[in-house]
């Protein structure tokens, strides 16, 4: 079964963050599409999840209008 899109948050504690759960579904599927948010900056770490492929960053909190926005903007890249 395919997903289209996922959606990560950089930090899910406990535990690994978004950019290691991107990295460990790249490993599976390298094609696999995903936006990343975070209440915080933009970082180091979302940088690099954009750098392997993630096509969307998302700052929290975001309006309905906006996440639309990035996910089809993510579904079409």
């Amino acid at each position: 079964r395919t997903v289209d899109l996922v959606v990560l948050d950089m930090l899910m504690p406990p535990g690994i963050d978004g950019l290691e759960t991107y990295s460990r579904i790249r490993a599976i599927r390298p094609d696999q599409k995903a936006i990343i948010v975070s209440g915080f900056s933009q970082s180091e770490r979302v940088n690099e999840a954009q750098r392997q492929g993630v096509s969307q960053y998302l700052q929290k909190p975001y309006s309905l209008e906006k996440i639309s926005e990035v996910v089809h903007a993510a579904l079409a890249g």
